[in-house]
């Protein structure tokens, strides 16, 4: 029978016929070379290790063990093949470990989409958190318009978005999570800037900057607003710049801007950052995330967005 074993050309392929128990037991062999002690090992009865080790070695077509009077032998063909098995069981664990841990939100990959600053606030804090408590997650930050943000989160592009505002997208889940005192942004040699703060009347006769990235458009509705309040023709020049340019046009005085108050305790060289008075609305930041998207990451990103808004540092 061993010889018939030995003499037989093994099939170009097994497909599916080699159930991973056989392989489990083939290694609890070779480890304990003992039918017996490996049964026990794996406890299951003698009877069905042997049947399917032999089994197994006929499938193959090779000899993996010499039957001896008390125990076994890995033959050469079978030291060759328990080491690859012993390799590909590896390999298998760990890819179970590792979809384990995705599927559990402790490792993977998370995109934010964001148009404010993230040195400060709420967002800050959020980011940081989050990558203390699950550091196995590669967590991706994403710049870009608010308009081109959404639409990432619909076509999966993005997990998260952040943005001003809560945008009607029937699509996407939104949630409001913080808010933050408006600010406007002036040089440091402007008049105004020697005050305590400023109201908007006193910014009247001022030329607003407003980006056409980011928040760009949110400000531009609010200012225009304003304006149209106390019966003024807005004063808005479209900038197509990033934001650090943007503060040194300030700077220099080509005009002022308006922001969020996180945004106004990062120093920016000859800039000037002032309470508006009589603004009563704060700016208002938002999550939207997709419905569809079922990624455990974004699962505990929103909870924990969510904790954080409801303790009193943010409510």
């Amino acid at each position: 029978m061993d010889q018939h074993l030995e003499d037989r050309k093994p099939p170009v392929l097994l497909g599916s016929r080699i159930p991973l128990a056989a392989l489990i037991q083939t290694l609890a062999v070779a480890e304990h070379l003992n039918f017996r002690h490996a049964a026990n090992a794996l406890g299951v009865n003698q009877s069905t290790v042997s049947t399917r080790i032999k089994m197994l070695e006929e499938d193959l077509g090779i000899l993996l063990f010499e039957r001896r009077p008390r125990g076994v032998r890995l033959t050469e063909a079978g030291r060759h093949f328990v080491e690859e098995i012993a390799a590909g069981i590896g390999h298998l664990d760990h890819a179970i470990k590792t979809v384990s841990a995705v599927v559990e939100g402790k490792t993977g990959q998370l995109s934010i989409g964001l148009h404010s600053p993230v040195a400060f606030g709420f967002l800050a804090d959020l980011r940081r958190r989050y990558r203390q408590t699950w550091p196995g997650v590669d967590l991706i930050t994403v710049e870009g318009r608010s308009g081109e943000a959404i639409r990432q989160v619909l076509d999966g592009s993005l997990d998260i978005a952040f943005v001003v505002g809560r945008p009607e997208t029937p699509q996407c889940h939104t949630r409001m999570l913080w808010t933050e005192p408006m600010v406007i942004a002036l040089a440091a040699t402007h008049p105004l800037a020697s005050g305590e703060s400023v109201t908007w009347s006193d910014l009247s006769a001022e030329t607003f900057l407003v980006r056409h990235a980011g928040a760009g458009a949110q400000v531009h509705e609010h200012v225009v607003r304003r304006a149209t309040e106390r019966a003024l023709p807005p004063r808005i020049r479209r900038c197509d710049v990033e934001r650090d340019t943007l503060m040194h046009m300030v700077a220099e005085g080509e005009g002022v801007t308006l922001t969020c108050a996180s945004f106004g305790r990062i120093p920016f060289p000859g800039v000037c950052f002032m309470a508006v008075a009589d603004e009563p609305e704060p700016a208002r930041y938002s999550a939207l995330w997709s419905p569809h998207n079922h990624n455990p990451a974004l699962r505990d990103f929103i909870d924990l967005a969510t904790k954080m808004r409801q303790s009193t540092r943010y409510a």
